[in-house]
C-alpha cells in the first residue's frame, strides 16, 4: 500500500517539476513556452502593469444564458482549407479593425459590436459601413452583466435585436454617435498613454443621446439586428456561419501564457486561468499542419500579432468552440 502510495507521489511531483510555477508575464514564462518550439511564439505584450489590469480584461461569464441554437445546412456549401474574412470582403474597413477596451473587462461588448459592425457591411454588400458603439452596448444593456466587470456575448447580441445599437467609433475618434470614452493604456512601451492598473473607472454612463455636432438623433442612429443566436460547437458549423455571413463573437478561457502570445497557433501550455474573454473570429486555417481560428483581440494593435492571433481549431481548445454567438442585421 505504501509503495503504491509513494509511487503517486513520486508522479505528481514530476508532473509538478515537468509544469513549474512560474509568475505570470515573466522572462522565465516566455522562456520556458519557447524552450518547448511548440506550434506558437511567446514575448512580452504588457510591460510593467498590474496582473489586476490583465485580469480585468477578462470580463467574459462564461457558461451563461444561451441563445436558441441554429444549425446551417451546408449541403451545398463547399468550405475552403483557408479562409478570412478581411480578404472575402475587402470593402468592409472594419474588419480589419483591432479596438481596445482600456482598463474595462468590457471585452463581451466589443466582440459583439465588432462582429455585428462587419456583418451590417458584409449584408448590405458594403452599402452600409458603420462602426457599432462598444460604448452604447457597454453602459445600456442592464441584462447583458455588469459593464465593466464582465457581461455575457449571448446577451449581447440579444440587446442589438430588441433594442437596437448607435454607431460610435474608437476612443477620442469623434466618430459616430458614441465614440468608447475610456483610454486606451500604455501597457506595451513607455508612450502617451496612461499606465495601466487594475482599478479602471466604473462603467460610464448610459446616455440616450449623441456627441455634441453629430447628426442624426440617437434614436434615428439605431442599428437593429434580425435575429441572434447560438452557433453549434461543431467546426464545420461555425466555418459556414463564417463562410456565409461574417465574423462571429467566441468565448475562451484565457491562461497566463496566453498573455504572451506573440505568433504562429496558440495552445495552453503554461500557467493558470484568468478569466473569459470574449474575441471575434473572422476565419480559419492551417499554419504548418496545424488548424486554426484567426481571431481578433481588443488589446490594442501592440498585443499579439498586431493585435490578432491563431488559436488551435477543432478540439474544442479552452472552451474556443463552444460559446459562439451570432446574428443577422435587419
Amino acid at each position: 500500500m505504501w509503495r503504491a502510495a509513494l509511487m503517486l507521489l513520486v508522479a505528481s511531483f514530476s508532473v509538478s517539476l515537468a509544469r513549474p510555477q512560474l509568475k505570470p508575464l515573466s522572462s522565465e514564462m516566455v522562456n520556458y513556452i519557447n524552450k518547448f518550439n511548440t506550434t506558437w511564439k511567446a514575448g512580452h505584450n504588457f510591460h510593467n502593469v498590474d496582473y489586476s489590469y490583465v485580469q480585468r480584461l477578462c470580463g467574459t461569464k462564461l457558461n451563461g444564458p444561451k441563445l436558441p441554437v441554429l444549425v446551417q445546412y451546408t449541403g451545398n456549401v463547399k468550405l475552403p482549407a483557408e479562409f478570412d474574412s478581411r480578404a472575402q470582403w475587402p470593402n468592409c474597413p472594419t474588419l480589419k479593425e483591432i479596438r481596445d477596451q482600456g482598463s474595462c473587462g468590457s471585452c463581451w461588448a466589443f466582440g459583439a459590436a465588432e462582429a455585428m459592425s462587419d456583418r451590417i457591411c458584409i449584408h448590405t454588400n458594403a452599402k452600409v459601413s458603420v462602426e457599432v458603439s462598444s460604448e452604447d452596448l457597454l453602459t445600456c444593456c442592464d441584462e447583458c452583466g455588469m459593464g465593466c466587470n464582465g457581461g455575457y456575448p449571448s446577451s449581447a447580441w440579444e440587446f442589438w435585436t430588441t433594442a437596437g445599437l448607435v454607431s460610435g467609433g474608437l476612443y477620442d475618434s469623434h466618430i459616430g454617435c458614441r465614440p468608447y470614452t475610456i483610454p486606451p493604456c500604455e501597457h506595451h512601451v513607455n508612450g502617451s498613454r496612461p499606465s495601466c492598473t487594475g482599478e479602471g473607472g466604473g462603467t460610464p454612463q448610459c446616455v440616450f443621446k449623441c456627441e455634441p455636432g453629430y447628426a442624426p438623433s440617437y434614436k434615428q442612429d439605431k442599428h437593429f439586428g434580425a435575429k441572434s443566436y447560438s452557433v453549434p460547437a461543431v467546426e464545420e458549423q461555425i466555418m459556414s456561419e463564417i463562410y456565409m455571413y461574417g465574423p462571429v463573437e467566441g468565448a475562451f478561457t484565457v491562461y497566463e501564457d496566453f498573455l504572451l502570445y506573440k505568433s504562429g497557433v496558440y495552445q495552453h501550455l503554461s500557467g493558470s486561468g484568468v478569466g473569459g474573454h470574449a474575441i471575434k473570429i473572422l476565419g480559419w486555417g492551417k499554419e504548418n499542419g496545424v488548424p486554426y481560428w484567426l481571431c481578433a483581440n481588443s488589446w490594442n494593435t501592440d498585443w499579439g500579432d498586431n493585435g490578432f492571433f491563431k488559436i488551435l481549431r477543432g478540439s474544442d481548445h479552452c472552451g474556443i468552440e463552444s460559446e459562439i454567438v451570432a446574428g443577422i442585421p435587419k
